[in-house]
């Protein structure tokens, strides 16, 4: 038991007094049933700065703001004490100083064993830090929400964790079209297309950011009126003190405007590349006509021969046959590498050989240059694969021959040389935006006239050229280094007035494993014995079509035969048995892929053969390498052709 001086015990009531004169944050004092104060503790004394001395006997309400007294406010918190049992609020006091602090207050009453009031215990404390904290935090928030509802470029808003939306900010509003009262309490996915919405689009995304915190997207939205946007999205995940999720932060920009430049932009650049493309064939007709033309004269002079020794009984014509089917052959080679060359394709990196490339490319290469320029090409042995398209690089390198030829007038060298290169840190910084990693260098040199420094300089300038009016459009270079950037590379030129050119192309190595297409099954060069079947035959080119119907029957096939997809079709819609269909994918009005079509839904297990005149990269696509079908490019030799045709019908 606490003991006082002498070691003798304290009274209940000495041990109160203690207590409370020994408590400093908080103000404890009575105050008699008028609101006299009575009693007065250390902690009023630092609160308010009064003494015990100067207080006692004063009216509480002094505590108070004149405009807090002139309404009474003291008075009705004894008399709402008196009756409720107990007073509690906050608000600002005065100190003795006259400066002002934000008080918690409770005021209890105080009753005799009869019920009597006695008095008052008044218990005050200072949370002005408090007080200030809250405001400055709902200043904060008052200036968030200004800030929010401000934006008016941006949709933001909040979504609870099921995906429904709680609140709506001006910029949604100015984008979707939905105001507050419409949209609030609604599930964010009825902004996705029905195609999203279907393929769970909208739930993914709550998933992704529950799962990371963040999730970031673009792609189509929905207005109110039903007209699309393309957005860019931004889900933040809310979660609170604990960690636990609460909901989450939707931002979201219309950037319509920028997906169409975009696009205008990408259709832009193709159609330039499209039309460097069609001006290096331009620069080719001459060698390709006069390849032609020493082609048809070996064909045509063969069958003329053929048929003056078939007519006079002479035998030996073995050797006229071999040249013409020689010629060809190397027609075919020659067409199908110009038709990949010019065609029309989507633009894409890929894993491609620089070493196949350029093999295959030399014979366009050579014809591009002349017989007065040399020709060398020096690839190292193990060179890497690119990461690039290689439609790309072959418009590059026929354009870098190109420049090299008009460089070198009387004639010289051309050189095409691949070397693996490691780019270290210091040796990619020196090139802005290219990564530290292993390139492949193609460089393309000639011994022809340079450029000066001042040409050299604006060698990559759009339009730039030093080409009399006519020969060129000053596209070529700057399309390579654009090609070369966006591949991930770079591209360098060194010159010497009288000594040449080099162009060094940096294009980063490919690390994917060589995969295999979905090339058409290569077929014996002799056909085997053939096995009988009813073959339908869908050729508009009557003589190509009367070559192989003859061919087929030959071997014993019963043939039936359609010069366009109209009669192909009533052909197949009788009941005929057909047990494969043979047809061009270039047919006029009905294409020969829409026959095939066609053709599988009436008849499922309908073999397929298509041919094609165009290169077959051209229009290979996912029907056409469907199971039981091949496609053939023009020209085909007919012993290959029937070899396909017995391998499909004995394939069962």
């Amino acid at each position: 038991m606490p003991t006082g001086v002498g070691g003798e015990p304290l009274s209940g009531e000495r041990r109160f007094e203690l207590l409370v004169n020994s408590v400093h944050d908080y103000a404890i004092y009575m105050l008699d049933p008028h609101g006299i104060v009575t009693s007065w503790n250390p902690g009023v004394q630092r609160f308010k700065g009064y003494t015990a001395a100067e207080i006692i006997g004063q009216h509480f309400s002094r505590f108070y703001t004149d405009d807090d007294q002139r309404a009474g406010v003291p008075q009705r918190a004894l008399s709402i004490a008196s009756i409720e049992g107990k007073f509690e609020a906050e608000g600002w006091r005065v100190r003795k100083d006259g400066t002002r602090f934000w008080a918690h207050v409770i005021i209890d009453p105080i009753r005799d064993d009869a019920g009597k009031l006695i008095g008052f215990a008044k218990i005050t404390r200072d949370v002005t830090e408090r007080k200030q904290a809250q405001e400055a935090l709902q200043q904060s928030e008052a200036r968030f929400r200004l800030l929010v509802q401000g934006v008016i470029d941006y949709a933001i808003f909040m979504l609870d964790t099921t995906g429904h939306v709680t609140n709506w900010n001006s910029g949604a509003q100015r984008m979707k079209g939905y105001t507050a009262e419409e949209i609030i309490g609604e599930h964010f996915s009825r902004f996705y297309t029905a195609e999203d919405r279907a393929a769970g689009v909208p739930i993914k995304g709550l998933h992704t950011a529950e799962q990371t915190g963040k999730f970031e997207t673009e792609g189509w939205r929905l207005r109110k009126d039903g007209t699309r946007f393309w957005a860019s999205v931004v889900i933040d995940a809310i979660r609170d003190d604990n960690g636990r999720l609460v909901g989450f932060a939707k931002v979201t920009r219309d950037i319509t405007e920028r997906k169409l430049a975009q696009e205008a932009l990408e259709e832009t650049r193709a159609a330039l590349f499209q039309a460097q493309k069609m001006e290096a064939v331009g620069q080719l007709t001459g060698g390709i006509a006069h390849d032609f033309n020493n082609l048809l004269q070996a064909i045509g002079g063969s069958l003329e021969t053929i048929q003056r020794r078939l007519v006079t009984g002479r035998g030996d014509i073995e050797a006229y046959v071999t040249a013409a089917r020689t010629s060809v052959d190397r027609a075919k080679t020659l067409t199908q590498r110009l038709l990949a060359f010019s065609r029309r394709q989507p633009l894409q990196p890929e894993r491609t050989d620089l070493k196949t490339l350029v093999d295959g490319l030399r014979d366009l290469i050579e014809r591009s240059v002349g017989e007065a320029i040399r020709v060398e090409t020096r690839l190292a042995p193990g060179l890497w694969p690119i990461w690039a398209d290689a439609n790309q690089v072959e418009a590059a390198l026929l354009n870098l021959a190109i420049n090299a030829r008009d460089a070198m007038p009387h004639g010289g060298q051309l050189t095409i040389q691949g070397v693996n290169i490691h780019l270290d840190a210091a040796a990619a910084a020196s090139e802005a935006g290219v990564q530290p990693g292993d390139y492949t260098l193609l460089e393309v040199a000639d011994t022809g006239t340079g450029m000066p420094p001042d040409v050299l300089d604006r060698a990559f300038e759009p339009f730039f050229t030093t080409k009399p009016l006519g020969q060129g459009t000053g596209l070529g270079l700057s399309q390579i280094y654009g090609f070369a950037r966006q591949s991930g590379g770079y591209v360098r030129i060194d010159s010497d007035v009288g000594h040449g050119t080099s162009v060094k192309l940096y294009l980063p190595r490919s690390h994917e494993a060589e995969q295999l297409g979905s090339l058409p099954v290569e077929v014996p060069d002799q056909p085997q014995q053939p096995v009988p079947g009813t073959v339908l035959v869908v050729e508009d080119e009557p003589i190509v079509r009367m070559l192989l119907v003859e061919a087929l029957r030959e071997q014993g096939a019963t043939v039936l035969e359609a010069e366009d997809g109209n009669e192909a079709l009533t052909i197949l819609n009788s009941p005929v048995g057909i047990d494969l269909l043979v047809t061009d994918v270039g047919l006029p009005g009905i294409t020969g892929q829409r026959v095939a079509e066609t053709a599988r839904s009436l008849r499922p297990d309908l073999k397929v053969i298509f041919f094609t005149g165009y290169a077959c990269n051209a229009v290979m696509d996912k029907e056409l390498l469907a199971p039981h079908t091949r496609l053939l490019s023009k020209p085909v030799a007919i012993d290959q052709f029937l070899a396909q045709v017995n391998a499909m019908l004995c394939s069962g």
